[in-house]
């Protein structure tokens, strides 16, 4: 399946053609226009756990970030100091909110918890992984036509029973994009946030693994 196949886009109003370079940048439209909307889907290439199931419990906190990326818009930056947002599309969900559903599909795809989800179960989890969303945005190329999308995340793991963080670790993606059309932007999104959300599992189920005597 292709990532093109894997994005769902729930389409309120023609497909925007194309960017232009800067000048078509929008910045937040009217909250009353109807907007594109599009939806990152959870690798499908995550690692799968053959050890057997770790008797973890692990909460995915809501990730932190600053306030430009507190949006449900899709941010592009022409330059480093210029943050602007595509016109007439968005996200389905705030990115904070996006990313932490994107952090616990790609931990159940595992196989390997027993339990993982926003909230614990009962009193408390054995687990919470901490995250700061540091960038989450698409950067114009100089000949305005292409971008090259970055997504990076500092994240910890931190045992519930006495806050001590047992681990840490950056993550960071980057994705060439050779158009500045709206799906093709989106795609790049889709790469990057697939290698990330892999080497994330990978480096979450190792340090479970680790971490306890099995129960």
């Amino acid at each position: 399946m292709t990532n093109a196949a894997r994005l769902r886009s729930f389409l309120f109003i023609a497909l925007m053609p194309a960017l232009a370079g800067c000048a078509t940048l929008g910045a937040l439209g009217d909250a009353s226009t109807p907007l594109d909307v599009y939806d990152l889907r959870a690798p499908e290439g995550a690692p799968v756990t053959r050890g057997g199931l770790l008797a973890r419990d692990v909460i995915v906190e809501l990730p932190t970030t600053s306030g430009v990326l507190e949006t449900d818009r899709i941010m592009i930056r022409p330059d480093d100091l210029q943050a602007q947002y595509l016109p007439d599309v968005r996200w389905g969900d705030e990115v904070p909110v996006m990313l932490q559903t994107l952090m616990l599909r790609a931990l159940e795809n595992t196989g390997g918890l027993r339990y993982v989800g926003r909230r614990p179960l009962g009193g408390s989890g054995d687990f919470a992984i901490v995250t700061e969303l540091v960038d989450f945005h698409a950067e114009l190329a100089e000949d305005g036509t292409s971008a090259v999308v970055h997504i990076r995340m500092t994240t910890r793991m931190v045992r519930e029973g006495d806050a001590s963080v047992i681990a840490r670790q950056t993550f960071s993606a980057n994705a060439d994009v050779f158009s500045t059309e709206t799906l093709a932007l989106v795609e790049g999104f889709d790469r990057a946030s697939d290698q990330l959300l892999i080497e994330f599992a990978d480096w979450a189920m190792t340090t479970l693994g680790r971490s306890l005597p099995p129960a």
